[in-house]
């Protein structure tokens, strides 16, 4: 059998026109600059963080830059695919940015809340909806005491909320013996509320007493725990700016306590926090501010 004869046979094959048009120069029109637009405005959208305003953020950018990809995809008529992604992606986006811009209008507080997630809550991050199951637990109520009136009064009034004072200030004293002040965007009784467990009770062992007119917000305990129950971040919130107050109150009452010889004496020693009444009076030791004439003596 003698093998073709493949010089004698015509095997040129024909070349077939290209299926889409080649890109045979660089096209500097107006359409590429909206679509570099689209891509810088979603790089920017990209960068966006987290929280109700960093939400508002990042989808405001998307919708932009969706917005100049739909308009780029419009110019081509080969792109009828990217230009129906890209405005139901900016549809999307715009969904968003509207169903935001509502909830960040219905999260609104009066203007002593919004001093008091400005100053206490906010530096750690506390967000608006957070914020909001905070306001809801005491109902949105601000009380207010009058000069010369009292808080809770020693031994007596029982330790049944935490409170935290907006504005004017409060006097703190024990056996008639003055202790400290306590100032606006301060717990008015932390410490009371930081020594009982929620299933103890017991009675405030300071008296507080209004040195002019004062309002404050408070949180009633039962109510304060079954948010704590329902929202784990919220309680270590509480936790933590709870025992920081404490943390305050206990260092300015450092700068006060001297021992009847006018030594200082460091309120953080352990032996000092565990000793009876008695043994206090054989050490010598009170809470008293000395007169600024004899420490000068």
């Amino acid at each position: 059998m003698e093998p073709p004869g493949f010089k004698n046979m015509n095997l040129t094959v024909k070349p077939t026109a290209a299926e889409y048009p080649l890109c045979e120069e660089w096209r500097d029109t107006s359409e590429g600059s909206v679509f570099h637009l689209a891509n810088i405005f979603l790089f920017f959208g990209f960068m966006g963080g987290s929280g109700f305003y960093g939400l508002l953020y990042l989808f405001t950018f998307l919708t932009v830059g969706f917005f100049c990809s739909t308009l780029w995809s419009w110019s081509d008529y080969c792109t009828t695919d990217s230009f129906l992604w890209s405005f139901a992606l900016f549809g999307v986006c715009l969904g968003q940015v509207l169903h935001i811009a509502y909830r960040l209008r219905s999260v609104s507080f009066d203007k002593e809340f919004e001093e008091l997630h400005n100053c206490m809550f906010q530096k750690l991050g506390v967000s608006l909806t957070h914020f909001g199951e905070i306001v809801a637990c005491c109902d949105g109520q601000v009380h207010t005491i009058e000069r010369d009136h009292c808080f809770a009064i020693e031994g007596k009034t029982s330790i049944d909320k935490l409170s935290v004072l907006l504005s004017g200030r409060i006097r703190v004293t024990v056996n008639g013996e003055f202790l400290h002040y306590i100032y606006p965007f301060q717990f008015l009784d932390s410490p009371e509320w930081d020594s009982l467990r929620p299933s103890e009770e017991g009675v405030f062992q300071v008296t507080l007493c209004a040195d002019n007119p004062c309002r404050y917000v408070g949180w009633r305990r039962k109510k304060l725990y079954l948010l704590f129950a329902k929202h784990r971040y919220i309680a270590k919130i509480f936790a933590l700016v709870v025992r920081n107050d404490i943390a305050e109150k206990l260092y300015s009452l450092n700068d006060k306590a001297f021992d009847r010889l006018g030594h200082r004496y460091d309120l953080r020693l352990p032996s000092y926090c565990h000793m009876s009444e008695t043994e206090l009076e054989k050490a010598e030791v009170f809470l008293q501010v000395p007169v600024q004439g004899a420490m000068t003596a």
